[in-house]
């Protein structure tokens, strides 16, 4: 990110031109490099981990760290793939854009969430409907 060290993307730019398209670009890809690592260190302690415990509550509280541990790293594999998808969308250029209404994600949006695929609109409408088939 080097290059794009000082830049941030705004509103007064034309939406998902080269620049914000590899600024977004790295961003992801710097992130799952970062969950990448955490999940190298994380199976690592979980193999040196590996030991067998005389005592039954030192045994318990083991299986219960690992089974917490192999839980987040299966929220790192959904979270890879969801990142691996929007950098196929930066390829296919239809990164930024709303799957629900096909209009631009605010930047400020895709910032705090670079994996969003619906606008804030979309993603509470479709949060409400959720809401309600639950409720029934």
């Amino acid at each position: 990110m080097e290059k794009l060290k000082n830049y941030r993307p705004t509103e007064k730019e034309p939406f998902m031109n080269d620049r914000q398209k590899e600024y977004f670009r790295l961003k992801l890809l710097a992130w799952k490099d970062e969950i990448l690592k955490e999940s190298k260190l994380t199976l690592q302690a979980l193999q040196e981990e590996n030991v067998n415990h005389p005592d039954l509550a030192d045994r318990a509280s083991s299986e219960t760290d690992r089974a917490i541990e192999l839980r987040a790293r299966d929220r790192q594999r959904k979270l890879i793939a969801k990142i691996d998808a929007a950098l196929q969308r930066i390829e296919d250029n239809t990164y930024g854009y709303c799957e629900d209404t096909g209009e631009p994600i605010s930047l400020k949006r895709l910032e705090a969430r670079p994996i969003a695929t619906l606008s804030v609109e979309a993603q509470e409408r479709h949060e409400k409907r959720e809401k309600v088939y639950r409720d029934e």
